[in-house]
């Protein structure tokens, strides 16, 4: 074995709960493990991290992991954690949605030929002919409705109503594990804790079904330090899909944790080993305003979810709310960046006829821009002439000179006033 697998999540802080006798297996072979993932959305979110993350870790560790996509078992609905039963999917939807998820698990598992690659599974292969009356013969009959109901899953909604379907959710749950054990030698399952309830019925279903062993290993729900929801933004949540959270604000997320969320984060986000960490929590004790740690997790995370670009542009576009770019990472920016850099920003919107044929810079920030920039010529000419003024990150100097500036994306103008106050002008 390259590391202890088991020591690794603990010494990260990952570990919750473990079944007696998994880590004295887990140390003495490969072992086939499972992690499954609801695919409910076309993206997994950042919440979902912790177990991609086990599963990295499992498989350098020199096991062998598979990702199981709940096709079947997304159109019933985990009780788990919810308050209330959620929406059921379409077949073709989730088809779509599983499709989506295996390419984003495909940044961090080595899916690729190998005595220990990753394998991706769909339980709707083994459910879909799988009748009602087989399955309360074959699996219903194994496990009693008492230990059904001992569960925290259950007994947490049957306050507010559980329905039937959702009921029978820990036995499908198991019936995965029970499906990889016989068919794919899985004898590990992990998941957030939880899951610990979902879990241990599939290893009771193997136990009482086939007299086998089989075990389990849970992970710890993160919280944020303030009491917050990790992962959630005023917008909701924090996607891998770029299309759904650009890499910007997916950087962005990273760098602006406070520095106890910065120094939980790094080992259980990243790959640094425990030396690297650290040297890097030394460093940015020694001087927390620049924010070591929140840089090294923002960087390696962004380029693991994104890649090397795309952090790059989040790092420049990082840099032009505080003055210290250039035009030409200005001019960088795709538009779809531009916008989210300048989200809330005041926008004034302008006819591009209107543009060509303005006359002064003074006159762009006052009268064409309808007096939302600067009130009035004079108060725009006195700013200018101060050297409080800039248009796409050059200084004005001259309150009479013409406004010849490229349109960033052929649209858009920076216009800043002062340190702190943009203006997105938008001619159309």
């Amino acid at each position: 074995m390259k590391k202890n697998f088991v020591e690794e999540l603990r010494w990260r802080g990952m570990l919750h709960d473990i079944m007696p006798g998994t880590e004295e297996l887990l140390n003495k072979e490969m072992t086939a493990g499972y992690i499954g993932f609801d695919p409910t959305a076309d993206s997994l979110h950042i919440g979902h991290l912790v177990q991609i993350m086990t599963l990295l870790h499992f498989q350098q560790c020199g096991h062998k992991p598979f990702a199981l996509v709940g096709g079947a078992t997304g159109m019933v609905g985990d009780p788990s954690g919810k308050s209330a039963e959620r929406n059921l999917l379409s077949e073709e939807v989730l088809r779509h949605n599983v499709t989506c998820v295996k390419g984003q698990l495909e940044k961090f598992l080595d899916f690729s030929e190998g005595s220990n690659s990753a394998e991706m599974v769909n339980n709707y292969d083994w459910f879909k002919n799988f009748s009602f009356l087989d399955f309360i013969r074959d699996v219903g009959k194994h496990i009693t409705v008492n230990y059904m109901m001992s569960k925290d899953s259950v007994q947490k909604r049957l306050e507010t109503g559980l329905s039937f379907t959702e009921f029978t959710y820990q036995l499908v749950q198991g019936y995965d594990f029970y499906w990889l054990y016989k068919n794919k030698g899985c004898l590990v399952q992990m998941g957030g804790s939880d899951q610990w309830g979902n879990i241990v019925t599939g290893t009771e279903l193997i136990r009482r079904k086939d007299n086998g062993e089989a075990y389990a290993l849970t992970t710890q729900l993160i919280k944020k330090a303030d009491g917050t929801k990790f992962g959630k933004t005023e917008g909701g949540n924090v996607w891998l899909d770029p299309k759904k959270t650009s890499p910007y604000k997916f950087y962005q997320y990273w760098l602006n944790t406070s520095d106890e969320d910065a120094a939980n984060f790094i080992r259980i986000f990243t790959q640094h080993t425990k030396e690297e960490i650290d040297a890097i929590t030394s460093e940015h004790e020694v001087a927390p305003h620049l924010r070591k740690l929140q840089q090294a997790l923002a960087k390696d995370i962004t380029i693991r979810v994104h890649s090397v670009s795309d952090y790059e542009t989040a790092v420049k576009a990082s840099s032009i709310l505080f003055g210290n770019s250039v035009t030409e990472d200005l001019q960088a920016l795709d538009e779809d960046t531009l916008l989210s850099v300048f989200e809330g920003v005041p926008q004034v919107i302008i006819s591009k006829d209107a543009f060509k044929q303005c006359n002064t810079v003074t006159d762009l920030l006052s009268e064409i821009t309808q007096s939302k920039i600067f009130p009035s010529k004079g108060e725009a000419r006195k700013m200018i002439q101060g050297g409080g003024v800039s248009i796409n990150k050059i200084k004005l100097t001259d309150p009479n000179e013409k406004p010849a500036f490229s349109l960033l994306q052929n649209k858009y103008l920076l216009a800043q006033k002062g340190k702190k106050n943009y203006y997105l002008i938008i001619a159309e």
